[in-house]
C-alpha cells in the first residue's frame, strides 16, 4: 500500500513523469511546483490516506493476535507498526525502483489515526511555517520534531502504549533522514520555496 505513489499516478494522468521533473522527488512539494496546487492536493490526500488506511488495518488483525507476546501487533501498537510499514513503502516503493518520496504525508496520516488532536495542532504549525517561510520542508521538519513531545505529553500517559510510541519515533526519524538534503539546503540558504 505504501508503495502506491500518488505523485507518479497524478503525474502520469497529466502526461508528466514526476520522477524526471523538478526535484525528481515523487512528493507533494514537487507536484505543487510542477503541476500546480490541484494536483498537489490530490497527491497529499492520497498519500495521507495511505497512512490512515494502513494504520486502521490493525482492526482486522487484532482478533488474530490475542495471545501472550502479541502486544506488538495489537491496538495502537499494531496501528503504528502498520503505519511505519506504509511510510517505508512510500519512501522505498517496490513499483518505482525504490525511488520514493520523503514520507511526510503518509506519516501525517498515521499520526491522524493515532492522535487526531495532536495532528491538527501540528498541521496548524506546518501551515504557519510554510505561509511565513515558503519552505514546505521546514514546516515538515518542525512537525516531525514537535510530534514526539506532543504525542508523549498528550497521549502516551493515557492511550498510546510504549510500543506504539517507539514505532512512532522510528517513523519520525525515518522522515528526518529522508529530509537530510533539505536540512543541508536549509542550513546553506539554498532550499527552494514551494512556489518556485
Amino acid at each position: 500500500m505504501g508503495s502506491v505513489s500518488f505523485a507518479v499516478i497524478v503525474g502520469r494522468a497529466k502526461g508528466i513523469d514526476i520522477l524526471s521533473e523538478g526535484s525528481g522527488n515523487p512528493g507533494m512539494s514537487n507536484v505543487a511546483r510542477t503541476l500546480g496546487r490541484g494536483a498537489a492536493a490530490i497527491t497529499l490526500v492520497g498519500d495521507l490516506m495511505k497512512g490512515v488506511v494502513a494504520s486502521s488495518l490493525h482492526l482486522f488483525v487484532d482478533p488474530l493476535f490475542s495471545g501472550p507476546g502479541d502486544e506488538l501487533l495489537q491496538g495502537l501498537a499494531g496501528a503504528t507498526l502498520f503505519g511505519v510499514a506504509a511510510v517505508v513503502g512510500h519512501c522505498y516503493p517496490v513499483f518505482n525502483r525504490f525511488i520514493g518520496g520523503k514520507g511526510m504525508a503518509t506519516t501525517v496520516g498515521v499520526l491522524l489515526y493515532v492522535s487526531p488532536l495532536v495532528t491538527l495542532g501540528l498541521g496548524a504549525l506546518w501551515w504557519i511555517l510554510v505561509k511565513v517561510t515558503g519552505k514546505a520542508s521546514l514546516g515538515s521538519l518542525a512537525m516531525v520534531v514537535a510530534a514526539i513531545p506532543a504525542v508523549a505529553v498528550v497521549d502516551v500517559p493515557e492511550d498510546v502504549p510504549v510500543e506504539a510510541f517507539v514505532w512512532l519515533v522510528v517513523m519520525l526519524l525515518l522522515v528526518v533522514y529522508r529530509h537530510r538534503e533539505n536540512i543541508s539546503r536549509l542550513r546553506s540558504g539554498s532550499e527552494r520555496s514551494i512556489a518556485s
